[in-house]
């Protein structure tokens, strides 16, 4: 059996990311792909926990331009991704992965409350584990969940899968047809070109920990497996370029 390049990872989904064609909501096709991909990095025996976001059907930023109170609206953010968690665990277990899914915020009808040694155990006992409801803070971003949980239940890296894009570019690439792809930056580098990949606070928490963030495609079938086989595709970000 090939062998996996890492044992735990952190898999961050964007909200968009499970909207598809449709550009909002949830699109039942892409949450089934992501589920068959998925199942095939379990199937290789590595431990998963996947944070999700919530763009798809709520952002906290754009509800605060609207005038709503910026707590309460990345409050609201944060059910949003509770919903996505639903959503991908349902599709998960449809294919026979057994899955968990921890909140943030106290909510035991539907998910269980975040606890690190819990998560941990999940983990060693082949469960996927999604963090929903971000830190359970407002002003934190889902990548500083990402960074945070990856951190905290000691992942080797953060695999940031993007609908969009197939790594980190130097501008746009569907505005600048001369934008560059980066095989390789250091988080100093990502945070000095001012490139967008995740914010200062999630950055930071990868530095200090040394935790590799991997951005890459996950409209391609099989990128995740590829990603973890070691296949070098996307952008690898790292404290350093040693």
């Amino acid at each position: 059996m090939e062998q996996p390049k890492y044992r735990r990872i952190v898999l961050k989904l964007s909200g968009e990311a499970l909207a598809g064609q449709l550009g909002y909501g949830i699109d039942s096709q892409t949450i089934v792909s992501i589920a068959e991909q998925v199942k095939k990095v379990h199937e290789l025996n590595i431990e998963i926990a996947i944070v999700v976001g919530g763009g798809n059907i709520w952002r906290g930023i754009a509800g605060s331009a609207k005038g709503i109170d910026r707590a309460t609206a990345d409050y609201m953010g944060m059910l949003a991704t509770v919903m996505n968690s639903l959503a991908l665990q349902d599709a998960l277990e449809n294919v026979g992965v057994p899955t968990r899914v921890q909140s943030s915020i106290t909510m035991q009808q539907v998910a269980e409350p975040y606890i690190r040694r819990r998560a941990m155990r999940h983990l060693e006992k082949g469960r996927v584990v999604i963090f929903a409801a971000g830190t359970g803070n407002p002003y934190f971003s889902t990548d500083t969940t990402a960074a945070l949980r990856a951190a905290e239940i000691e992942a080797e890296v953060i695999l940031m899968a993007k609908n969009k894009v197939d790594g980190v570019y130097s501008a746009d690439p569907s505005k600048d047809p001369t934008a560059v792809k980066f095989e390789t930056l250091t988080y100093m580098d990502m945070l000095n070109k001012n490139l967008g990949v995740m914010d200062a606070t999630a950055a930071s928490l990868c530095m200090d920990n040394n935790i590799p963030l991997i951005v890459f495609s996950i409209t391609e079938e099989g990128n995740i497996r590829r990603v973890v086989l070691g296949e070098q595709i996307g952008t690898i970000i790292r404290g350093s370029v040693s």
